[in-house]
This record gives structure tokens, sequence and C-alpha cells, in this order.
């Protein structure tokens, strides 16, 4: 402590972290909206994480259903609003690839969005929840004869093509069955989006879209196949991206190229993607929505004017900035070591808090460097903040959940701790690293709690073992891993 009574920062910490004057407290800009404390304990959705643990176990991925439902009324709000403001429309796919269950497509459905499935597993999903398949976008740079005669057959409202291979695949795909598929042509606009390079797509040397210099190439063989119907081009410049730099610049180029497509005949609607970006720590400042859709319409409509030509429907597609803020992970914690370590002229302490999960339910820290934050769950605590590491159970040094956060100084063994803003590629990346069930997710809302995706247990993992025993012999059989 300080002569002024507040705790000094540790010299391990990132320039970016302060030690907070209230390590209880839930930030708003990275919990959900209905996430609050009750007698210490935190509440989500109206239940607390305590009974949330109790009947379904740690770790546990929990969505506030209500939370993800209003972000995606928000977003269809603002962006048609926007868009409606200068003369056009909006189409809102939630892409599926940041969290997909039968019960979130059915929350997109019924606040209605459109949907963006990207494999033939994700499809099924889709079908299975009796989403509309004419409002399904499907992407993918290397489907498979099986997913597109699949996604044809099923009457999936547009097919994103990738390459000039997959045009003449589903070009012969929707002659057979006799039907006019509707196609957009994913276009590699050079954009370099200001994000981790991982998650940039639309860099010249990767592997999605088309280059710009052959998009006018493909779009008259796609003109040229009478099984086909062009709705439009296709960009996304990568994900985790706070302003409208970006989409300026690739809106920019595509019209351009638009303007002179054109005059080959119509292209109604441009799709530039999502990627929008989430608050994961404190120190994170995405550009509220609304502003990211007046930015983009009046972009799209200028441009348009100064082209001369008509102001296109545009379509987005937004995950992760409906489901990520939406979602929280709750751990047990285990062991708890404090390591001495130098820093400039001395040494001083990390504290280690190692929890029941990790890199399996959570890769993005190792993926991407990705940043979370971390409060305790079970109780509130009036001790001094410490500088903490919260690390997994697996067998890396690099397995980290929270790279740096201040918990209480007296967080102990059998403490619920809890990581916000896991809504969105956690659960979807998920592995059984070590033979570690993937965790349950459940849905909270009005006080109530409910299974969407069913946890994994040692008998499950056992029985995809092609010559493993009967897994109801084996100890332990039916216990989280």
């Amino acid at each position: 402590m300080t002569a002024s009574g507040t705790t000094s920062a540790n010299p391990l910490a990132p320039a970016w972290l302060s030690p907070p004057e209230d390590a209880n407290a839930l930030d708003p800009a990275i919990w959900p909206a209905g996430a609050e404390r009750s007698n210490g304990e935190l509440v989500l959705g109206g239940v607390t994480a305590g009974a949330l643990a109790a009947q379904y176990g740690t770790p546990l991925y929990v969505v506030d259903e209500e939370d993800a439902r209003r972000r995606a009324r928000g977003i269809l709000r603002d962006f048609g609003q926007a868009f409606g403001a200068v003369g056009s429309s909006v189409k809102v796919y939630y892409a599926g690839k940041a969290f997909l269950s039968v019960g979130v497509v059915r929350w997109m459905q019924e606040e209605g969005l459109h949907l963006d499935v990207c494999s033939g597993g994700e499809l099924a999903v889709a079908l299975a929840a009796g989403f509309d398949p004419a409002r399904i976008g499907y992407h993918g740079n290397n489907k498979s004869l099986a997913e597109i005669e699949t996604a044809v057959e099923a009457g999936v409202g547009a097919l994103v093509l990738d390459s000039r291979w997959e045009l003449e695949r589903v070009a012969a795909a929707a002659a057979a069955r006799g039907v006019r598929q509707r196609v957009r042509v994913r276009t590699n606009s050079g954009v370099h989006a200001s994000t981790h390079e991982y998650l940039a797509t639309a860099r010249e040397d990767q592997k999605f879209g088309i280059a710009l210099p052959d998009i006018a190439e493909t779009v008259a063989a796609v003109r040229a196949k009478p099984s086909l119907e062009l709705l439009g081009l296709h960009s996304h410049i990568g994900s985790q991206i706070f302003d409208t730099g970006g989409f300026g610049e690739a809106a920019r180029r595509l019209l351009a190229l638009q303007k002179e497509l054109l005059q080959g005949g119509p292209i109604p609607e441009l799709n530039l993607g999502g990627g929008f970006g989430i608050a994961y720590t404190s120190a994170d400042d995405p550009t509220p929505l609304a502003e990211i859709a007046a930015q983009m319409a009046e972009i799209v409509s200028t441009e348009c004017a100064r082209l001369g030509i008509p102001v296109p429907v545009v379509a987005i597609e937004p995950g992760r900035a409906i489901i990520g803020p939406a979602g929280v992970t709750l751990y047990e914690v285990g062991t708890i070591k404090d390591v001495r370590v130098e820093a400039g002229e001395g040494a001083a302490v990390r504290r280690y808090v190692s929890v029941d999960g990790g890199m399996s339910d959570n890769p993005r820290p190792e993926l991407y460097g990705a940043e979370y934050a971390a409060r305790i769950a079970s109780r509130v605590s009036p001790a001094a903040p410490v500088l903490v590491r919260v690390a997994g159970k697996h067998c890396e040094s690099g397995d980290i959940v929270v790279n740096s956060d201040y918990l209480p100084g007296d967080i102990a063994p059998g403490d619920l701790l809890a990581v916000p803003a896991t809504g969105a590629y956690c659960w979807s990346l998920s592995s059984n690293y070590n033979h570690v069930g993937r965790p349950a997710v459940v849905a909270v809302r009005n006080g109530a709690a409910r299974i969407l995706v069913h946890g994994e247990t040692i008998a499950d993992l056992l029985r995809r073992d092609a010559e493993a025993p009967d897994p109801t012999s084996v100890p332990l059989s039916e216990a989280r891993s």
C-alpha cells in the first residue's frame, strides 16, 4: 500500500493495467448488461454463480440470453436506421462461427436476423433449429462437393464463391437440381485491417477471396452460368476491429469496382462482412456500433453519389459483437503460487491462480495474445488487490486464461472465478487437449438457467476411442475430466 492508502502498481503489470479502486467491481463495458452482485455473489441473468456451479459444475460457459438478444436487436435497429436514412436497407447476418447452437440460432431468427454459416456442421445446426434456409449465407474457402450439394439442395439463400473452382462446382450442383443459386463473390480487397495478423482476412498473401484484378472476369463467368444469380460482391477484412477506417477503404474499393461491373448487369447488394470489435478489458475502447453504422452509411452513400451509382442493399455479418459480451466463463480456483520475478532494479511478485479449465476452453490468449479480465464470483473481499495471472490446468506454460489483472489478495482455493466476454470464439475453438472434456454451455434469463450444449464427460471421450472398454466400467467415467 502507498502512503495514501491506495495499492501501488506492480512493475510486472502491463502499462494499460492500473490497480483498481475496487477489485470486486464489475465494469459494465465488459460484463453482460444484467450482471450484478447480490450479497456479494455474482448474478448473471438473475441466477447466482454459486447456483450455476452447483448444478452444472465448472468450468462452465454462461450466456445471458437477454443480453445477446438485446445486442442483436440493437445492431439490426442501428444499421437499419443508418442505411434507411441514405435510401437503402441492410441485411444483418449473425456470424455463427462465433458461437452456434440450436438455441442461439432460434434467438437470431426470432430477432429478425439472417444467419452466416461456414461448414456443413454449422448448416446442419441451422436447419435443425428450423432456420429459414433462404436467409442463410454460406462461407468457406474450401467447401466440399458434399457441402455445396447439401447447401443447394436445402435452398440456402446465398453461397459465397471464394474461387473459380467453387464457381464451377456451385453452378454444376445448381444445374443438376434445376435451380438458380444466388451467389456472392468474395473479394480480397487488399485492405490491411488494424488487428492481429491471424485475424486479418483481406491481406494479399492469404487464403481468402479472389484478388481485385480478377473480379471482373469472375463476375462475367458467374453471369454466363444460367444456374447462377449474382447478388453482389463480398468483403471481409478481419476481426476485432475498433473503427471504420478499414471498412471505409474496403467499401470505396468495392464500389469503384461495382461501377464498372454494373455495365454488365445489376448488382443489388454489397456485403461488407463483420469483425466489429468488443471490449475484453477496461482498457479497450471500441467505437459504439451506432456510430459505426452511421459512419459506414455515410461512406457508402457519399461514394455512390461521387460515382453516380445507386446505393446498394448492404449486408453485414456481426458475430462477436452480439454473443461475445453476453458470455461469461465460471471456473473454480485450485492452487495459488507467488512467483518472484526480476523487474527493473529489483524483484516483484506475480501471483499465479490456477483454475480447473484453461486453453481447452479458451485458446484465444495462446492464439492471438488475447487479454481478458477476471473477478471473484462467489464473494466480495475488502483485501487489497494483488497482481495475478490466471493459469489453466494443461501441460503448457503458455496455458494462460488471464494474463494480468488485479484481484483481492485473499483469493483462495475453492473460490469461483468469472471471466467476462467469453461468448465468442471460446466454445467454438475449444478442444479436448489433455483429454479434458469441453464444458457445458448454459443460457440464463429471468432467474432461470437451461442447457444449450451439454458438457462432455470422461465417458463421452472414451466412447469415441475405438479400442476403449465399455466406459461404464472405467472409474470416474461420468466425472468431468
